[in-house]
Formats: C-alpha cells, sequence, structure tokens
C-alpha cells in the first residue's frame, strides 16, 4: 500500500514517515501543497494523508483538486484545526477522515488500516483528464463515455501519460518507462504510437488533449 503524506514540518514528516515505513507502507513526502499534488499527478496512491496549513496550497484546496481528478482514492485531514467548521470544510472537501495534532501515532495507524480496508473494498480507480478516464483495474480507456479500445503497448502508453498528465515527457522517457529500453534516435516508434493514440483519442473530439512540444517531447493535457 502506498501513502502520499503532505507535511510541511519536517520533523513531523519523518516521525510518520518512519512510522509507517516500519508498518510495511510506502511512503511519498510533499512538504508543500504544489509540491504534494504533483506528486500525487504523477503516481498512484491508496492513501492521501493532508495537513491544511501548507504553503503554496492549502490542505482543502488541495482535496478538492485530488478530488476532482480521483473520486476514490482515500484522503486523511491532519492538522491542529479542530473545530467543527474545520471539519466540516475538510469533510465538504472530499476528505474520508479527519484527525487533530496533537495525536497518537496508534491512533494515525488505525485510521490509515481502517481507510486501507474501504479502499480495498473500492472497485475504481480511475484516472481523468476532461472528459477522458482510465480506469486502472480494468485496463480501459474512455472518452466522453465511449470505449477506446487500445492495443497493450498503446495502453501502457495512455496509462504513462495519464499518471503524468500536464508534464511534457520525453522520448528518452517513453523509451526507458514504457519500452524498457535504451533510447535509439533512430527508431521513429515512439512518434508512431503517439500518432496511433492521438487518432483514437482526439479525432473525433474539438478539444484536444495529446499535444507535441517540439523538441521537448508530449504533454497530455486541456488547453
Amino acid at each position: 500500500m502506498k501513502i502520499l503524506l503532505v507535511e510541511d514540518e519536517e520533523r513531523l514528516a519523518s516521525f510518520i514517515r518512519k512510522g509507517m515505513l516500519a508498518e510495511g507502507y510506502e511512503v511519498e513526502v510533499g512538504y508543500d501543497g504544489r509540491t504534494g499534488l504533483s506528486l500525487f499527478r504523477k503516481d498512484v496512491y491508496d492513501i492521501i494523508i493532508l495537513d491544511v496549513n501548507l504553503p503554496q496550497l492549502n490542505g482543502f484546496e488541495l482535496c478538492r483538486l485530488i478530488r476532482s481528478e480521483n473520486e476514490t482514492v482515500s484522503v486523511l485531514m491532519l492538522t491542529a484545526l479542530d473545530s467543527l467548521s474545520d471539519k466540516s470544510d475538510g469533510f465538504n472537501a472530499g476528505a474520508d477522515d479527519y484527525l487533530t495534532k496533537p495525536f497518537e501515532f496508534q491512533e494515525l495507524l488505525l485510521r490509515v488500516r481502517a481507510l486501507t480496508r474501504r479502499s480495498g473494498s473500492k472497485q475504481k480507480q480511475i484516472l481523468r483528464l476532461a472528459d477522458l478516464e482510465l480506469n486502472l483495474d480494468t485496463k480501459t480507456v474512455t472518452r466522453a463515455g465511449k470505449r477506446i479500445d487500445l492495443t497493450t503497448r498503446e495502453y501502457s502508453l495512455m496509462e504513462y501519460l495519464m499518471l503524468n498528465k500536464g508534464k511534457i515527457i520525453s522520448r528518452v522517457d517513453i523509451s526507458e518507462r514504457v519500452w524498457n529500453l535504451n533510447f535509439d534516435s533512430n527508431t521513429n516508434v515512439i512518434d508512431v504510437y503517439i500518432s496511433y493514440l492521438r487518432k483514437k483519442i482526439d479525432k473525433d473530439f474539438s478539444t484536444k488533449l495529446l499535444h507535441t512540444i517540439v523538441g521537448m517531447g508530449y504533454v497530455l493535457r486541456e488547453d
């Protein structure tokens, strides 16, 4: 199980991370809201633990953005804000649980385990961009509700782009992550597969999502 922890107090973040690692969880840490959002968009997590008073982007705003892109990932707010209105803001932003500081690590662990059981019963892990959806469980892709049939290689490329949506991905990155090969500058296989994907996900739609950034690579985003 993989946890994303977004906490700006480095000592507290280190304490939580060490405790969770000892319990067998993988943990990635972001120390501000923008970094937390970037990490969320680059990988798939089972549970996200958010502080509220974060630099650059507060936890409530971050939770809303996460929920707009992923309806199923479990989110736990971990904050010193303990009023009823604060808790209401957290749950309204899309949090599944709310724990106030100071706290006992054992209670945090119990809540994480409960969320783990809950997330295990959820059937869908869906990545979204505009009306494009990729279901990580069923390995299917749809746009505007219409099923898009992809080959195994096309799906692998699509998944990698979706996990990194908004980020410019170089041909070298794609070669290493999707083909698991050292990049050969003389081959056009990546360009060919990008063309295949573009025809399947963009051709029949006015809003184009797959873009070529000349000299840099490719990016999946809604302009």
